[in-house]
């Protein structure tokens, strides 16, 4: 009992934490081992980037944190997915790409998602998951709970935009999430002094109004003490805290072997700084653990780790069936050749209803659902009252429902990062992107995160966030970065839904589909019909299905399909066609993904001619998919090729004559189709 009394007094930490801590070192090291191994014999072949020298960090935090405490980290966290609690079967299995893999063996180890051990996010993208972090963390707060997100990256993420916009969201909000720089002094081959003027990184917090901490990371004692200090604040409500890890990355980037970025006195000077023999011989220098003991703890972790490895690669490899599961959560939605699921048409409600603008019904789609759910909020740049956001979708929400209503910095990669972490959780956020064209600033959130982590996952988590974005074409004065229409960047990234209205009721009734769907929904509201003019809204709760396309107008000799604000333009066109005595069915897509073919084809079937419109460029169009496809299945039927009409390949003009002209337009469209009848 003497001797336990001065360990704690001399190291500050319970002896039995610090012998647990070696325990969780000696299963990091054992799986490093074990990898590096099966690497270098060609047992196996997969991408790896060694944490050796840093396991220090995780081992501590696993004696402060548990399951319920969320953790974001990057692709070179397998000892933070060892120390969080994810069984080894399973990361192993995901490592080899096996359908036991924790993720069925499509994320592989940078992307592991283990919601049961708290591991929610792990990506390959640098510095991606600090706004993730934010979500998680906002989720907890909102929700009352305790818990703290740990978010792990290193040096090199520091110098990414995401990483600041993230840190001054969560200083702005007091968010209970530790931003966690492993400092190893090398981003990737890059040497902190030739990729930064920065003295410290943990300095950074300090301009952004919180709390920042250099900490050693390859002295468990020490560490564990300063952690314990930082995490019971964080819990109790007090912001969130940068910390500093100093440690040290004795592997290369990626592979295996010693750091070729260091000279061979440097690897000497690093081993013997290494953490894992520094903390084994302290155990027994201080008399807490015998030799004995040590062996016989190292000997459990190889033997776990070594069956856990063999019943991996008996696995099975994750089989091509398995292509498009998890996509989405019905497969029926994910667009493939020849397959045209018939989808029910939706039955409005046939009560009262109130003329409104498309403004009107988004905010008032949005009350219904804060209403009914919660979990439902909304965050984006101005969305508060008085104004409810740039165009008043949002107006009173804040007065209503107080903090549910997010106003945020102008910072689009936050706002989508804070939205994807809450909707892991279960919450369902709305997201609102001023313009469509700065979907630029937060793609990778929506792209690389948003849309794949689903699948990634397969299906551990999945992200029910609904994004809104404006589309400015159209109206003239906005110019070329104001006005793009981009759906196509969305409709080529696989595990996005699409949406976009072409009327108040319609966007009323779809974005409600949104909102309550299990995936990532884009919505997008063209200001050309967001504040032009008013029509009939059914009032109170009704989901449009996406994936159900309408014919707005019936017709004989050629299909027009279209969707936005194109959809008047066409049915201009057809009113004028008709004059001609050419008759032309007009059909409004409503939603892009999934996409009902089937009653686009059954349409043409009749028609046997069909123009797509579209305001997005011609070249590269949505267009070309929708044209392609009508040729493939209907070319013995069909009495012209399917066509396209497109804007032209040029940015949006701030010249109202050439953006009117650059554009489809009614006479336009008139003027192809008459093309197409004479041909």
């Amino acid at each position: 009992m003497a001797t336990t009394t001065i360990v704690q007094d001399n190291l500050g930490i319970d002896p039995e934490v610090l012998k647990r801590i070696y325990g969780q070192m000696a299963r990091i090291r054992a799986v490093d081992k074990a990898v590096q191994a099966g690497l270098s014999a060609g047992k196996f072949m997969f991408s790896y980037w060694p944490m050796t020298g840093q396991e220090a960090i995780p081992a501590t935090l696993s004696q402060l944190t548990d399951r319920r405490d969320y953790m974001v980290t990057t692709y070179r966290g397998v000892h933070d997915q060892v120390a969080k609690g994810v069984a080894l079967e399973g990361l192993f299995a995901e490592m080899l790409g096996r359908i036991d893999g924790v993720n069925k063996g499509k994320g592989g180890s940078p992307h592991i998602s283990d919601p049961s051990s708290g591991s929610m996010v792990t990506t390959a993208i640098v510095g991606a998951g600090a706004p993730i972090a934010n979500g998680l963390a906002l989720a907890a707060q909102s929700r009352g709970e305790d818990r703290v997100t740990i978010v792990n990256f290193g040096d090199g993420a520091t110098s990414i935009g995401a990483m600041h916009e993230a840190m001054n969201l969560a200083g702005a909000w007091k968010l209970p999430v530790i931003f966690l720089c492993q400092n190893n002094t090398i981003g990737e081959y890059t040497w902190i002094k030739d990729y930064t003027a920065s003295k410290n990184f943990a300095g950074r917090a300090d301009a952004l109004g919180f709390r920042g901490v250099q900490l050693d990371g390859n002295d468990p004692a020490a560490f564990y003490r300063g952690m314990k200090e930082v995490i019971d604040g964080v819990r109790a409500g007090n912001g969130p805290v940068f910390v500093e890890a100093m440690t040290q990355r004795l592997g290369p980037h990626a592979g295996v072997g010693d750091s070729p970025q260091h000279s061979k006195e440097q690897n000497e000077a690093g081993k013997a700084a290494w953490p894992v023999p520094r903390t084994r011989a302290l155990l027994i220098e201080a008399g807490i653990a015998s030799e004995q003991e040590l062996a016989e703890l190292e000997a459990a972790a190889q033997a776990e780790v070594e069956a856990a490895l063999a019943k991996a690669m008996a696995a099975t490899v994750t089989p091509v069936e398995q292509t498009l599961v998890d996509v989405f959560a019905d497969i029926d939605a994910v667009p493939r050749r020849g397959h045209y699921p018939v989808r029910a048409a939706e039955t409005l409600p046939t009560g009262e209803t109130k003329s409104m603008m498309m403004l009107d019904a988004v905010r008032e789609a949005q009350e219904i659902a804060f209403a009914a759910d919660p979990e439902v909020f909304l965050l984006g740049e101005d969305v508060g009252d008085p104004h409810g956001g740039v165009f008043a979708t949002n107006r009173g929400l804040q007065t209503t429902y107080g903090n549910r209503v997010k106003p945020t910095p102008i910072a689009e990669t936050a706002i989508i990062g804070a939205g994807i972490g809450a909707a892991l959780v279960g919450m369902r956020p709305i997201a609102e992107i001023m313009f469509a064209d700065f979907m630029g600033v937060c793609l990778d959130q929506i792209a690389n995160h948003a849309a794949k982590q689903r699948y990634m996952s397969g299906a551990a988590t999945h992200v029910p966030l609904t994004i809104r974005m404006m589309v400015g074409g159209g109206m003239g004065g906005f110019g070329a970065q104001h006005s793009q229409s981009l759906e196509a960047w969305l409709l080529h990234t696989p595990g996005i839904k699409v949406v976009f209205p072409s009327n108040p009721a319609d966007a009323k009734g779809l974005l409600l589909s949104c909102i309550f769907d299990e995936d990532p929904c884009v919505h997008l509201e063209s200001l050309m019909v967001l504040r032009g003019g008013k029509s009939e809204v059914p009032l109170g709760d009704y989901r449009i299905p996406l994936g159900v396309a309408k014919i707005v107008r019936p017709g004989t000799d050629i299909t027009l399909v279209t969707y936005g604000w194109q959809v008047k333009q066409c049915l201009t066109a057809a009113e004028e066609l008709a004059k001609e005595g050419i008759s032309a069915e007009v059909i409004d897509l409503r939603t892009l993904v999934p996409l009902d073919y089937h009653r686009v084809l059954d349409s043409v079937k009749k028609t046997r001619r069909a123009l797509v419109v579209h305001a997005a460029t011609e070249f590269c169009g949505f267009g070309a998919e929708i044209a392609s496809t009508i040729n493939e299945e209907l070319w013995s039927v069909l009495k012209g090729p399917a066509i396209r009409l497109g804007a032209d390949w040029a940015p949006i003009a701030y010249s109202k004559d050439i953006e009117t002209n650059q554009v489809p337009h009614s006479g336009s469209i008139a003027a192809r189709v008459r093309a197409a009848i004479k041909s």
